[in-house]
């Protein structure tokens, strides 16, 4: 009997059936699979401090963020959407959140107190619906986003590709000759259907091992 595929992407033996299934459908990914070695899950929190999460650490290096959410994280009442509207913005910048930042994680506060933004219903929806709720938040891009649907609410078939590091990485792995836009990429992913969030965790993973090589220029 063939196996079901796991709904989310919330566990090691998930993703690994998931990859498992992306080399089936696509055999060149094996080469890809072999140099990139293991493949872990990113599992983050879901609902607003999750959200705040991926905002927060939008165009930063992995150690900025980390070290602006744990000042984040530690104030009180910031990873709650109520509580964190009553925190003033000087306050909230204190901890490197930029005002810009303050303001995205504002709007989405406030709409969840409103009532428009519901995260359970966000993940029963198509996957291009609930991009579009998202990114109908002022301060919320596609990128965004995505990583919200992938890495918080598990997703199993998204492909970041506005992700400079997936188009250098699909450009590298495919033999491309040239860097995919993020259209195109869209386009090369699409038959990697229902696996693209496996098949974006396992270019991630092949950027990272390939950087680590010597004479590999990205």
């Amino acid at each position: 009997m063939t196996q079901n595929l796991p709904t989310r992407l919330d566990s090691a033996a998930a993703l690994a059936l998931q990859i498992d299934r992306l080399v089936q459908c696509d055999p060149r990914l094996q080469s890809v699979r072999d140099l990139a070695g293991a493949v872990e899950p990113r599992i983050n929190p879901r609902g607003f401090v999750g959200l705040a999460k991926v905002i927060c650490g939008q165009q930063l290096s992995v150690a900025s963020a980390r070290a602006i959410w744990a000042r984040f994280e530690a104030l009180a009442g910031a990873t709650a959407p109520h509580s964190f509207l009553e925190l003033n913005e000087e306050t909230v910048r204190a901890t490197g959140f930029s005002a810009g930042k303050f303001r995205t994680v504002t709007t989405i506060a406030e709409a969840i107190r409103a009532g428009d933004l519901d995260f359970e219903a966000l993940e029963t929806l198509p996957i291009d619906e609930a991009v579009a709720v998202l990114t109908a938040l002022k301060g919320v891009g596609p990128w965004t986003a995505e990583i919200y649907m992938m890495f918080c609410a598990g997703h199993p078939d998204l492909f970041p590709a506005g992700d400079l590091a997936l188009q250098k990485a699909v450009q590298h792995g495919l033999g491309l000759e040239t860097r995919p836009t993020s259209a195109e990429l869209y386009e090369i992913a699409a038959p990697w259907s229902p696996h693209r969030a496996a098949a974006a965790l396992l270019f991630w993973r092949y950027f990272a091992a390939i950087k680590e090589r010597d004479g590999v220029a990205l």
